[in-house]
């Protein structure tokens, strides 16, 4: 029984083949299958409602993983159904084709369609955007110094934003205009007008915009507008103009404002009108001192002769803030190497130019005024130079009164007061080491140019002991050494001025000179080729660059450097007969006859040019001309009968025996005993058949008697 009963419950396997380790993957859950989709009413359905999804039902279907399915209804809360596209699944794939979820099989995307800009107001943009590229365009060429090319570009620029307002005006209403660009694009036309120089269009271009009501800011070119009228000498318009400005101008512009004033003071001084120039001044110290308006008012009181007011104005100029940080901050306090490697930075930085540049404005400014006022603030100029120096030294100007005091020395000389200008001179001698090397050099040069070398080598040993980094000083020292005939030792110390200052031209010059008189030419020639590169037209540089080239035997090169002296001093008779002394040793007569009639017509008295000139007709056998540069030479060398013997002779080739014979006899009478004069005296006479023959032969014998005296003595 319980065999039976074991084996009711056991059912045999069905016969399958055991080898088919695969067998049943093939089976799945018919809801899976998607080949009959299109016959499924529940799906079909679901696909066609607003939603997407299926209507409820009771039935929920769960996967193998044991999640809800996609689309089934799960605690009576329906669930949207996921979309199979995007994952690569379409209706129309087959079953078994490859997977390609990115769709890549399709091939590349087409390309984008163009935006089409047939739309006028795209072309309006378009055609803004050219404008303000013309008005860039025009900008670039103005500094570059294309200032043709700019205003043409401007132009253009003007004549593009003119067919943009009209085409803007056919459909937009007017408030819809750029008033920026058509400003910008007027104001650049009128800057390269003026530019140009062409101010009457400027003018206009400038009247178009600040008449124009909706540019609210247009005013403010009126400044310019004076501007023009003032380079026009149209002061009285510039004046009106620079008014009407400045009332449009509020006070919070104050620069302007001050700028505008000095513009009005400068042109009511270029009328003439100085109480109201000083007007303007006063008003600018008052508001906002500076040292140009400071200046401009001392001019016009001393245009007007006020010497108090004078003073006055002085003591305000010498009171400007120079707004400059001195040097102390330059002087390293230790030894710091970040600290002196930052110092060494910001001592030539721009920011300590400008310094430099603000604080040598200031001297120049406060030296001219004391030079200008000193003879009108008192009775003589001694006093009221040192009324000046006084009034400098209570100033934050300090340092520029030691300047001030060398001044006045220079200014004796000036007025060719030597004495006066030695003794100003010798007070610095006790004063402290700058000072007493600035006065001490410049004794120096004094006692130099009277010839009194010892007095100058004390004063210069002098100079450089106080300050042996003062190349003007070390300069000075070679130029004594030099002129005692030690020129190596000159050398050296032109050589130590360079290597303190390597600008100092005096010194390169004269270290050039000193190497030519050592014959050290090449030497000489790199110094003056260093001169050259500093000072370009400077007229004694390229002299001596010609003369080297002459000493090295290269005649082109030296004529080359005289051309280009002749176009710095073209009426320096010296360098036309240079230059016509090495064409004619070139061989080019021509030329040579050109530039001696040149220095002839400059400096008709130079007898080495009048002799070339009379041997040139001559030799052209033009003897007619020759006669007028040697009567010249006659006047100017009146004791030397050579000039008269040649004009005599130059009738005598030219035919005419008479006029010859006239002159010889007027020779023989003033030198008697000329042999030479007594020959052709024979010689004539003989020829025209004159009785004086025998008188002449006579005198020549006993002339030829006692010139053979004469040598046998000797």
């Amino acid at each position: 029984m319980f065999h039976r009963k074991m084996m009711q419950n056991v059912h045999p396997a069905p016969e399958t083949n055991e080898d088919d380790l695969y067998s049943g993957y093939n089976d799945y859950n018919p809801m899976f299958d998607t080949e009959d989709l299109e016959n499924d009413v529940a799906f079909q359905q679901a696909a066609k409602t607003s939603h997407g999804r299926r209507p409820p039902s009771k039935a929920t279907l769960t996967s193998s993983m044991g999640r809800p399915m996609t689309g089934t209804i799960q605690d009576g809360i329906s669930r949207p159904m996921t979309a199979v596209q995007a994952a690569g699944y379409t209706k129309a794939a087959a079953r078994g084709s490859s997977f390609d979820p990115l769709g890549q099989a399709r091939g590349p995307a087409s390309p984008l369609e163009k935006k089409t800009s047939d739309s006028l107001e795209e072309k309006m943009r378009q055609l803004e955007k050219k404008v303000n590229e013309l008005v860039e365009e025009s900008c670039v060429a103005n500094s570059c110094g294309d200032l043709k090319l700019a205003l043409e570009k401007a132009k253009e620029a003007g004549r593009q934003e003119r067919e943009l307002l009209r085409q803007r005006e056919q459909i937009a209403p007017p408030e819809s205009i750029n008033l920026d660009l058509t400003y910008t694009v007027l104001l650049n036309l009128a800057s390269q007008y003026v530019a140009n120089e062409m101010y009457a269009e400027a003018l206009t271009t400038y009247q178009v915009i600040v008449k124009n009501k909706m540019f609210s800011n247009g005013g403010i070119l009126k400044v310019n507008m004076g501007n023009i009228y003032l380079k026009q000498r149209n002061y009285s318009k510039a004046i009106k103009f620079y008014r009407m400005a400045l009332d449009q101008i509020t006070s919070s512009h104050k620069q302007m404002r001050i700028k505008i004033m000095e513009n009005i003071g400068v042109a009511f001084i270029k009328t003439g009108q100085y109480v109201d120039a000083i007007s303007s001044f006063e008003e600018i110290m008052n508001i906002s001192p500076n040292l140009k308006a400071g200046f401009n008012l001392i001019l016009c009181y001393f245009a007007i002769g006020n010497g108090e007011q004078m003073k006055k104005a002085f003591k305000n100029l010498i009171e400007v803030p120079l707004e400059v940080d001195y040097e102390d901050k330059y002087i390293s306090l230790n030894d710091d190497l970040h600290t002196n490697l930052l110092i060494e930075a910001i001592k030539n930085d721009s920011l300590s130019q400008i310094e430099r540049e603000r604080k040598s404005l200031a001297e120049e400014y406060i030296m001219t005024a004391a030079k200008l006022i000193a003879p009108a603030i008192e009775t003589s100029f001694a006093v009221g130079y040192d009324w000046c120096v006084d009034a400098v030294k209570d100033s934050h100007y300090v340092e520029l009164a030691n300047d001030l005091e060398i001044n006045k020395a220079t200014t004796y000389l000036r007025q060719q007061n030597f004495n006066q200008a030695l003794e100003t001179l010798k007070m610095f001698e006790k004063k402290d080491s700058r000072v007493k090397s600035a006065a001490a050099t410049n004794l120096s040069f004094l006692y130099y140019l009277g010839n009194e070398l010892e007095q100058a080598t004390n004063y210069a040993d002098l100079a450089v002991n106080s300050d042996r980094y003062n190349p003007a000083a070390l300069t000075n020292k070679g130029n004594t050494v030099f002129a005692n005939g030690d020129c190596e030792k000159a050398a050296e110390f032109y050589k130590e001025a360079l290597r303190n200052d390597s600008l100092c031209t005096e010194a390169l010059y004269n270290l050039g000179l000193a190497y030519k008189k050592l014959n050290r030419i090449d030497e000489a020639l790199d110094c003056f080729l260093k001169l050259h590169a500093i000072l370009p037209n400077n007229a004694q540089v390229l002299y001596q660059l010609a003369s080297i080239y002459q000493i090295m035997e290269d005649p082109n090169q030296a004529i080359e450097w005289l051309l280009q002296l002749i176009s710095v001093v073209p009426t320096d008779p010296h360098v036309l007969s240079k230059l016509g002394n090495l064409y004619d040793t070139e061989g080019d007569k021509s030329q040579a006859f050109h530039y001696y009639c040149e220095s002839y017509r400059y400096f008709p008295s130079n007898i080495e040019v009048i002799e070339w000139l009379g041997a040139y007709y001559i030799d052209t056998q033009f003897c007619e001309k020759a006669i007028e540069y040697f009567e010249r030479a006659a006047l100017i060398l009146p004791t030397q009968v050579k000039w008269q013997l040649m004009v005599a002779s130059c009738y005598r080739r030219s035919g005419n025996y008479q006029k010859a014979l006239e002159k010889y006899k007027v020779i023989h009478r003033k030198f008697p005993e000329n042999v030479e004069c007594l020959r052709f005296l024979v010689r004539l006479c003989t020829d025209m058949g004159l009785k004086e023959v025998q008188e002449y032969i006579t005198k020549l014998k006993k002339a030829e008697k006692i010139k053979r005296n004469q040598r046998a003595a000797h």
